[in-house]
């Protein structure tokens, strides 16, 4: 008899981020005190290459694009373009309102390191 050789098959899930009820309920919030002439937005959670551990998320309030994947309770909606999805992958979006401030923020699964501001990450 010979070796055998095993093959393990592994799979690499990638579901797209979570968004919290509390950062749902901020969002709502926000669309409350919006006027009709800026009208309710939609969150956009995207990251981009710089900040001082080499990627930064840009979390603003923008109209949906094409691409977008949208993330949507009760009339709120999270945007995450195509190029951020698999940094964002399993990852955790929520809202904070702590002595730092109250802000939206992102817990993800896929940095390896994180810089003190919460805005700035490796992977």
């Amino acid at each position: 008899m010979g070796d055998q050789n095993e093959t393990v098959l592994e799979m690499s899930l990638n579901l797209p981020p979570q968004v919290t009820d509390r950062a749902f309920a901020r969002l709502a919030e926000i669309a409350a005190e919006a006027t009709e002439a800026n009208g309710p937005k939609a969150l956009r959670v995207a990251v981009e290459g710089g900040g001082c551990s080499g990627f930064q998320y840009d979390i603003r309030l923008d109209e949906p694009a094409e691409d977008d994947l949208v993330l949507e309770k009760n009339g709120s909606k999270v945007l995450v373009d195509a190029v951020s999805l698999p940094f964002l992958s399993n990852a955790v979006i929520d809202f904070s309102d702590d002595l730092i401030g109250a802000r939206f923020v992102v817990e993800n699964p896929n940095a390896t390191s994180s810089c003190g501001c919460g805005t700035s990450f490796s992977m």
